[in-house]
């Protein structure tokens, strides 16, 4: 409930639990920085080995025997020990496998890079306060990578539910550093594998939702290109205020196939 209130109070500056420490300008290994809460919470609260049903539409709709996203794996971690907590990360089954193969992938073609997830859904899904979005299960945010001099830039990643307030220009560099860029290649190249692991458990990524200004940039890497071709929507239009809300992540909608 505290997380709660304090999302309710960060978002009257804009419309809409820091799990991991600083090395420098890296971050300590996942292995070594594991929060025992945030563990003993994941075992007790995983969910049965029974199928997921998501039901009504993700603006609309909830979801039975959903399951929680582990906090940690091996190149990922979710963003904010609050949120967990507060039980806002959990999916459909067959979103979580997805989820998880396109990690171990990115393990092969990404090495050395990790990645953080965003906020999904509660565990019946519903309103999740303040999302329009994520009622049923089906619907992920994923931290936009970034990087600094071409190299990956992780000192933003660490801010927990505040990343949500973070302002990127229309090109997708940080406001108050245009040196930190977001990776859009990277980006396009994630999105792409989720779809392909969607596919193996009979979904497909159904919307991408970022920050019309970045459908330029994106599409004009050599992955964003093939995310262009792939038929994947990546929205056309947004409101001002959820266009603004979506600098810093990218929001995904999966769908049946």
């Amino acid at each position: 409930m505290r997380y709660i209130v304090f999302f309710v109070i960060i978002l009257t500056v804009i419309a809409c639990g820091n799990s991991q420490e600083k090395k420098g300008d890296e971050l300590i290994p996942l292995s070594d920085n594991k929060d025992t809460t945030v563990l003993s919470y994941y075992e007790k609260n995983k969910g049965n080995s029974e199928k997921s049903k998501s039901l009504g539409t993700v603006s609309n709709g909830k979801l039975t025997n959903g399951k929680l996203l582990p906090f940690y794996g091996k190149n990922f971690s979710y963003f904010d020990k609050g949120s967990y907590l507060d039980g806002r990360a959990y999916v459909n089954g067959r979103v979580l496998n997805t989820i998880l193969a396109s990690y171990k992938k990115l393990e092969e073609v990404a090495p050395n890079r990790k990645f953080k997830l965003m906020e999904s859904a509660n565990r019946e899904g519903g309103k999740l306060y303040p999302h329009r979005t994520h009622k049923n299960g089906l619907s992920v945010d994923f931290m936009m990578p970034l990087i600094k001099d071409n190299k990956p830039y992780y000192k933003l990643d660490s801010l927990g539910v505040t990343h949500y307030l973070l302002s990127f220009n229309d090109n997708g560099a940080y406001n108050k550093d245009t040196a930190v860029t977001v990776d859009f290649n990277l980006m396009a190249q994630h999105i792409l594998i989720l779809n392909e692991k969607a596919k193996q458990e009979g979904l497909k990524v159904k919307k991408v939702i970022i920050k019309i200004e970045y459908k330029d940039e994106l599409f004009a890497t050599e992955y964003g290109k093939k995310l262009k071709a792939s038929g994947v929507y990546v929205v056309k239009g947004l409101s001002k205020m959820i266009n603004a809300l979506h600098d810093e992540h990218y929001h995904i909608d999966f769908g049946e196939l």
